[in-house]
């Protein structure tokens, strides 16, 4: 156990560097702390007089070294042999060898029943003993026995008399200074055994226990070897939490039990503080470095974040001594720059407002001297100086604090190294989410500073964002996230690019969390300018097809920016920044969207029962599409979104082989509700100069459609138009050379066709109004073709007589016939001109009421068409309502739907009753029952819900008609039609009544 490898007797040597650094603790103080646990500590413990200690002790000097060995041998022998079975032994045949000792000793043979006395015996004879190399052997012995049975090392005196065995040890071995020289194997364990004790002890102070354990384990640690880091770890979170877990001291004064024979209890308290500072600076004077600071803080932090205050100030308070010592008495090795340092800085740092008065001003102190070890190590001797000018400020006073609170967060932003800085941060982050709102609105305010700070590290920014993700979950006071975005913008404004990329890789966009994130980097318009534009930039990094059919593709950079797009077009903060971003978005997106139908990503595409904007995507394909439906819907070009859904051209967009004429009939709507045209078409001049085939297409799509608008050439000068379309002629791509030649041939950059397609149109219609015509429906579609490539010209006066043509055939009896009529009558409407526009709301409202039953036709794409034509009369007469008109056409369904819809109707057309009813009339004989069943539903609601009006609009003519017609149902065979007579047939009545008189 003792050896110092030489194999001759030691001898002192000169004093070690050791030594030296241990010379320089307060060591009279130890010495008096350890002499004053020697000096009363077996009467104490043993209840053994002093004069019988001094009789055996003086028998023991006067035994030969060879007699001291001997006993030595006898009380070992017998502790060993009957160490398993002493409590059964106690009243057998005692080993005769140690009852000759006893008498020897002059003491009773029967003491040879109490363990306690033997090994108070046997540490009597080892420190009297000169014999090193007796005490060698018999040391180790010693130790080996105090590991026994759990049921002999148990009921207060065998606990006292291996501690005071244990102090007689380390008194012996401090004393002896050649004991440097050699290795004590067995110190571990006697420590373990101290610390076994130490657990134990109540939650209450009566005894100095708890300070002789300390002490003792303090005197242990100075010897060879030293403590393990893994073993010092464990004596001080035991010590620790043996001391700091003792009740308040005001507790500790009323609580705890009254002896006769128990010392002062602040006496008892002091003194065992004192012992637990005097371990810590033991420690720190054995290995004087910042990391051995760091490690002996890092078991603090448990208490410093304690709910009890006096855990807290004692924690603090002992740091405060520690550290003071430290910059008083030591010299820091200079090498040593641990990260961990700032994470403790920032834990001292949050207690600045603390409860309670002392721990702030500890915790001020404890922040200030690490600085001054931090300025120590770099030899800054002045920046230390002028920190310590700064120990003393008032929190109450808000200006001096804040001011206070800049220069702090300027100095560590200056004196600590990247990594310790990183680490304070990480730590305010995550105490932003405390219960304790002073601690969590301190955190975040100092982030702030932080991240307000100019120059904030690059490779600071993606722990820190990750952290604060991490912590948002648990953050609760509206305060303290209003702070964090704040911290974020300021982040996001000096490192936009890593911002972004950061929070792009944190987590699917969807996630709820994140999109805290989002937000607050829209708290800035420029930011969120940067922002939108660098996810568009993020968008375009499109990768090949086996990346994308790989395992990687969730985390592929482009389609998290593409999910990003679709959340924030529907967050109220970037709606503007949406706005001004438009057609980048759009272009964007429609190249993206191209992209994925070309990789074969069209899993899911469609896969959903009710088609909702608001429903949540899937698929890149998916997320894509609804991304491009939600960019019209947030920003109000809710009717081309109408336009298309009501065409059904949406779906278009779900192949390759369809995906062009989606884009087509999109720029369609677009430029016929002047949608962003002018930014558009700029971006699709630029799309049409570029490498790619995909931005190609998408580009000539637009521009050749756009061509319609009859403000295109306010925005870009013919000849520009003319030679983008002329370098699309020479394109790889068919159709983009198509295209381009389609948009070369528009009546816009040729306007004397105008005339040539009007004559057509008339000759047309010409045909069209013979009876005898045996091919409607073909003649309709070449007639809707020329009506779109006169685009903006208009058809003149041709428009009238073509739509009072096609209401007519409203009710032919061939389902292709009435769709066709109905599309090409809202395609008239829409296309008729300005001029005309009058006498086509004419039309347009008397065609309604019949749209409205329509949408109940027996052919779904009949049903489909008047509801599409329906809101082009809408929006053409200008309804109330047209927004939620549009919804309840395109997602409404059953009655409900249907008596919006009719309520939308009629209060947008307030008097006209009378109009409403005859043309309803008309359709109580039509052949189909859906149509029917639809005009009896649309008079029952009027003559129930507007009987008033009705009384004050109809006139008696108008009454006659109405109550002829009903009286033909009363002979009808159909029930429901018997059913709707015999329910209004008194309404009709009562209204007759009202109306005659």
């Amino acid at each position: 156990m003792l050896n110092d490898g030489s194999g001759q007797s030691p001898q002192r040597p000169a004093p070690s560097v050791y030594e030296k650094t241990r010379h320089s603790l307060p060591r009279q103080e130890q010495e008096l702390e350890l002499n004053n646990l020697d000096s009363g500590l077996l009467g104490e413990c043993l209840n053994i007089l002093p004069s019988w200690e001094d009789m055996v002790v003086s028998k023991i000097k006067n035994m030969m070294i060879t007699e001291q060995g001997l006993a030595l041998d006898t009380i070992c022998n017998f502790l060993e042999e009957h160490n398993q079975l002493w409590e059964k032994q106690k009243e057998a045949h005692r080993d005769a060898s140690v009852k000759k000792l006893l008498e020897f000793l002059s003491l009773d043979p029967k003491e040879a029943a109490d363990k306690a006395i033997l090994f108070h015996l046997y540490g009597l004879i080892l420190r009297e003993c000169p014999s090193e190399e007796q005490v060698q052997c018999h040391l180790a012995s010693l130790l080996e026995l105090s590991h026994q049975h759990s049921s002999q090392r148990e009921d207060e005196i065998l606990k006292s008399s291996f501690l005071s065995a244990a102090i007689l040890l380390t008194r012996s071995l401090r004393d002896e200074h050649g004991a440097q020289r050699y290795k004590f194997t067995q110190i571990p364990e006697l420590v373990q055994c101290l610390l076994g004790i130490l657990q134990k002890e109540p939650n209450f102070l009566t005894t100095f226990s708890r300070q002789k354990v300390i002490l003792v384990i303090m005197g242990l640690s100075n010897l060879r070897p030293r403590l393990t880091p893994l073993l010092k770890s464990q004596v001080l979170k035991t010590c620790l939490h043996s001391v700091y877990k003792l009740p308040s001291t005001e507790a500790l004064k009323s609580g705890s039990p009254s002896l006769e024979r128990a010392p002062d209890i602040m006496v008892l308290y002091k003194k065992t503080i004192r012992a637990l500072d005097l371990l810590l600076q033991n420690f720190i004077s054995e290995n004087p470095s910042m990391d051995e600071v760091c490690f002996l803080l890092q078991h603090t932090e448990h208490w410093l974040k304690s709910d009890e205050n006096h855990e807290r100030c004692r924690a603090v308070q002992s740091i405060f001594l520690l550290l003071q010592y430290a910059v008083d008495s030591l010299k820091l090795a200079e090498e040593a720059m641990p990260s961990m340092l700032g994470h403790q800085i920032g834990l001292l740092t949050l207690l600045w407002r603390d409860k309670d008065e002392s721990t702030q001003q500890h915790s001020h102190h404890c922040v200030f001297l690490l600085m001054q070890l931090v300025f120590q190590q770099k030899g800054k001797l002045e920046e230390s100086t002028q920190w310590s000018k700064m120990t003393h400020f008032e929190i109450n006073k808000s200006r001096e604090w804040e001011e206070k609170l800049y220069h702090v967060v300027k100095a560590f932003k200056k004196d600590l190294t990247v990594a310790q800085h990183t680490q304070l941060i990480l730590t305010l982050v995550h105490n932003l989410g405390s219960d304790n709102y002073l601690r969590c609105d301190l955190a975040a305010q100092l982030l702030l500073m932080m991240c307000e700070e100019p120059g904030f590290r690059k490779e600071q920014v993606a722990e820190l964002l990750q952290g604060l993700f991490q912590e948002l979950p648990n953050i609760h006071s509206r305060s303290i996230q209003q702070t964090i975005s704040k911290a974020t913008m300021a982040l996001g404004i000096q490192h936009t690019q890593e911002v972004v990329e950061v929070v792009l890789s944190l987590c699917h966009p969807s996630e709820r969390w994140i999109l805290l994130l989002w937000k607050a980097l829209a708290t800035n318009y420029h930011l969120s300018r940067d922002v939108i534009t660098l996810l568009y930039i993020k968008l375009k990094l499109r990768p090949p097809r086996k990346l994308l059919q790989s395992k990687y593709q969730a985390h592929l950079v482009s389609l998290m920016a593409l999910g990003t797009i679709y959340e924030l077009l529907y967050t109220p903060e970037y709606r503007n920044t949406v706005r001004w971003a438009f057609a980048g978005i759009l272009l964007g997106l429609l190249t993206e969207l191209y992209y994925l139908l070309e990789m074969g990503l069209v899993q899911g595409i469609f896969d959903y029962q009710e088609d909702n904007i608001a429903s949540k995507p899937h698929g890149p394909c998916r997320t894509c599409l609804e991304a491009l439906k939600g960019l019209f819907w947030t920003n109000q070009y809710w009717e081309v979104f109408a336009d298309l859904k009501l065409t059904q051209a949406w779906e278009l967009f779900g192949k390759l082989e369809t995906f062009t004429r989606g884009v087509t009939l999109l720029a369609r709507a677009m430029a016929h509700y002047n949608c962003e045209v002018k930014a558009v078409l700029g971006q699709a001049l630029i799309s049409l100069k570029s490498t790619e085939e995909r931005d190609n297409i998408v580009g000539i799509c637009i521009i050749t459609e756009f061509l319609n608008s009859p403000d295109v050439f306010q925005y870009v000068s013919r000849k520009a138009i003319d030679n983008s379309l002329s370098m699309g002629l020479s394109s790889r791509n068919r159709t983009v050379r198509a295209m381009s030649l389609q948009g070369l041939g528009s009546t816009l950059m040729h306007p004397n066709k105008v005339t040539l397609l009007r004559s057509k149109l008339m000759e047309l219609l010409d045909n069209f109004l013979k009876p005898e015509f045996k091919d409607p429906v073909g003649l309709m579609e070449i007639m809707g073709h020329l009506l779109h490539c006169l685009g903006v010209q208009g058809i003149g006066t041709l428009s009238f007589k073509i739509a009072q043509h096609l209401l007519s055939l409203f009710t032919d009896e061939r389902a292709k016939v009435r769709e066709c009529a109905i599309f090409l009558f809202g395609d008239v409407i829409h296309y008729g001109g300005k001029k005309f526009h009058q006498s086509l709301k004419i039309l347009a409202f008397q065609a309604t009421v019949p749209l409205l039953f329509h949408m109940a036709d027996p052919c779904p794409e009949v049903a489909m068409k008047a509801k599409f034509t329906f809101l082009r009369c809408a929006i053409l007469l200008k309804w109330e309502f047209r927004k939620e008109l549009f919804s309840k056409l395109a997602w409404g369904q059953g009655l409900g739907a249907a008596n919006d819809i009719f309520v939308y109707m009629i209060e947008s057309n307030f008097g006209n009753y009378q109009q409403f009813l005859s043309q309803a009339l008309m359709y109580l004989d039509s052949p189909h029952k859906t149509l029917k069943g639809a005009a009896m539903r649309f008079i029952g609601a009027l003559l129930q819900d507007y009987f008033s009006d009705l009384c004050f609009y109809l006139t008696k003519d108008d009454v006659i008609i109405l109550k002829n017609y009903l009286e033909a149902l009363s002979h009808d065979t159909d029930s429901r039609t018997r059913r709707f007579y015999l329910n209004h047939w008194d309404d009709v009545v009562e209204l007759s009544h009202y109306v005659m008189s």
